[in-house]
């Protein structure tokens, strides 16, 4: 299959295989890319999906082009090692995860009747339970799982998700900004200590009931946050744009009206 006048796409991907073997030949390869091991790599993982899901985020078409094909370089990459060490092949990654959609969809593949999304939701948790020899798969398995595997934000929203699925719920929001107010509180209890442990402790109790509001109100805490962390990026920008000397040279009044008045051009080019 083609779109427009593109390379076909199983040539397309023959091609990036062969790029990644050729850096990656002892003769004439790439010396950068004959350092790394599989551990060396897993940091870029992390680094290309975020950078994928920014480029997502942004509309921005050839963004998302480069960063996707930043992000299929890493598996590329690893399966090239794997190959080489006589483990698996990409084809072998490939053929794993379109058995395992067939599997986790019966409803496309095969002859089960759902009726909507969370029947398929509780359809692939189910055979995904099977698939490990479990007959039903342990809340705590399931949310160690998201902890050791995804961003501690990531985490505390899918923990809350599935928490409450099974039950551990507040019975209306108005619990949950009790909760908050509760943890807030002790918050402040604790860095009136000098245990740091304990500031921390009550730190990420503090966030987690703020992830616990955000499911509540059907908000995406990831979203909001890289939200936020652009809009403070945006203001130094304009800050330093309209600036003759280094921040660091001016007071903090200063600084606060240099911001102000960020804010009010960002505000009036939107």
């Amino acid at each position: 299959m083609t779109e427009n006048n593109a390379t076909p796409i199983p040539n397309a991907l023959q091609e990036l295989i062969d790029v990644v073997a050729k850096l990656r030949d002892p003769d004439g390869g790439c010396p950068w890319d004959l350092a790394q091991t599989p551990q060396s790599l897993t940091p870029y993982i992390v680094e290309e999906a975020y950078e994928a899901v920014y480029a997502i985020r942004s509309g921005d078409r050839d963004a998302i082009v480069s960063e996707l094909g930043d992000l299929l370089l890493q598996v590329v990459l690893q399966s090239q090692l794997a190959s080489e060490a006589g483990q698996f092949t990409i084809a072998d990654v490939a053929k794993s995860i379109s058995k395992k959609l067939i599997r986790r969809h019966p409803h496309v593949f095969g002859d089960v009747k759902v009726t909507g999304v969370e029947e398929v939701r509780a359809n692939w948790e189910e055979i995904k339970a099977i698939e490990k020899g479990q007959t039903t798969e342990l809340l705590s398995d399931k949310l160690g799982s998201y902890a050791e595997k995804l961003s501690p934000l990531t985490a505390a929203m899918k923990i809350s998700n599935r928490a409450a699925q099974m039950g551990f719920e507040w019975e209306s929001v108005d619990g949950v900004w009790e909760k908050f107010e509760e943890e807030l509180g002790e918050f402040k209890e604790a860095l009136a200590t000098p245990d740091v442990v304990h500031q921390e402790t009550e730190l990420g109790d503090l966030l987690f009931t703020v992830v616990n509001l955000a499911r509540w109100f059907k908000l995406d805490p990831e979203r909001g946050l890289s939200g936020t962390n652009q809009r403070f990026i945006d203001r130094i920008q304009q800050m330093e744009r309209y600036t003759d000397k280094p921040l660091t040279d001016y007071s903090i009044t200063e600084l606060e009206t240099l911001w102000q008045q960020a804010k009010q051009r960002l505000k009036a080019s939107e």
